[in-house]
């Protein structure tokens, strides 16, 4: 059946995993999963156990049109243009995945953090579903389903370190179970994906601007610029790029200012010396980082990579080198799991299922949602809670 033809009938389900279903717990769940914490609207149906999941559909839908007139992302279009796509993407992925809501066994939705429009237009889709149908809530933490795509796409198990390098966020998290996480480490200011966005507004190029720069890297010198690499005097696997990205708009504003404009070079050098830069401190506190957990005992075998920033393929491979020189294996997610998407969403929902873990109807949306909660906030906090 094409999409615009609703397939989706309501049902009255126990939950999963109760002893009232009579349920064996090794039989495989089928999860819904619902994303929209920032620019991108996505359903997913993942099904398996926990360590060994196939992904039945995953649909996305960018919304890189609606905000490239503004250089970055404006919540309010966001959130909007998730009210109307996300009825869209679920029948979607449901006809991929050949399913109607009857084949379901849970839905879950990234309950946090996030645009809070966006969050918020997400839960409100997912429990109204679950209303519907009777099917068991799932809330899931949006930087956990991105912590767990190495089990959903390498079948990657615990402990392992990762770094979560993304828009919004970066942080080394040393992930010793499906809900245990212990932050190690992160950035203090700007994330990456952030400073990648705002130093190709910088140089002139189009959004988003990770793909953007590392593009127009390709043909640069990178040793043209000599821009800092901040906190390397630090022993700690904290970062920052705020600084960064201000050396940034110095060196372009030199040479607007010496020759009266930028040439594509001059936009390629920088762009350059920028991904170059990044990428050292990552790698650098990487290696740091995997050296802490070690150092507390943790048999340390694997380093994975996710969120938006893991797409760049330069720092990848730097990454990867890193590891061969410590004995880690690197593990790198496919790209379309790198960015947001609804299957990591699903996949992290159904760990928490397996647990007989679901929410009620009183879900709320949450801008702010650290994984590791007992660790003090990077970012600082606010009436919101910690930010990072």
């Amino acid at each position: 059946m094409p999409p615009g033809h609703c397939r989706m009938r309501p049902r009255v389900l126990p939950r999963i995993g109760c002893s009232a279903t009579g349920r064996d717990m090794n039989e495989p769940l089928t999860i819904l999963g619902i994303e929209s914490s920032c620019d991108d609207t996505a359903a997913a149906v993942v099904r398996g156990r926990p360590g060994s999941a196939e992904i039945l559909s995953s649909v996305v839908y960018g919304q890189t049109d609606l905000h490239a007139d503004f250089g970055g992302v404006v919540p309010e279009i966001a959130a909007r243009a998730h009210a109307e796509k996300l009825d869209i993407v679920v029948e979607q992925c449901l006809f991929e995945a050949d399913l109607t809501l009857s084949g379901i066994d849970g839905i879950a939705v990234t309950a946090g953090p996030g645009l809070i429009g966006g969050v918020l237009s997400g839960v409100m889709c997912a429990k109204g579903l679950a209303a519907a149908t009777g099917l068991p809530l799932i809330g899931v933490n949006h930087l956990a389903g991105h912590a767990l795509t190495p089990q959903l796409s390498d079948g990657l198990g615990f402990p392992y370190l990762m770094l979560l390098v993304s828009g919004g966020h970066c942080q080394f998290l040393l992930v010793e179970g499906p809900d245990t996480y212990t932050r190690l480490g992160g950035t203090i200011d700007d994330a990456p994906g952030e400073a990648f966005d705002k130093s190709a507004r910088i140089l002139g190029l189009p959004q988003p601007g990770g793909p953007s720069i590392e593009r127009a890297a390709k043909g640069g010198r990178a040793e043209r610029f000599q821009l800092p690499r901040p906190l390397l005097d630090r022993d700690d696997c904290n970062m920052s790029f705020s600084g960064l990205k201000t050396a940034m708009l110095r060196a372009r504003d030199g040479l607007v200012q010496a020759n009266g404009g930028l040439t594509r070079q001059d936009q390629s050098d920088l762009a350059a010396a920028f991904q170059s830069a990044i990428g050292d401190v990552l790698i650098e506190k990487s290696r740091r980082a995997a050296q802490i957990a070690r150092s507390r005992g943790t048999r340390l075998a694997h380093l994975a990579i996710a969120g938006g920033v893991a797409s760049n393929m330069a720092i990848r491979g730097g990454l990867e080198t890193m590891c061969r020189d410590l004995g880690l294996e690197f593990v790198t997610p496919p790209p379309k799991l790198c960015t947001d998407n609804a299957a990591m969403i699903a996949y992290a929902g159904l760990l928490r299922h397996m647990r007989g873990d679901h929410d009620d109807m009183t879900l709320a949306a949450r801008p702010r949602w650290p994984l590791d909660q007992n660790s003090p906030s990077l970012l600082g906090s606010g009436r919101k809670g910690a930010k990072a």
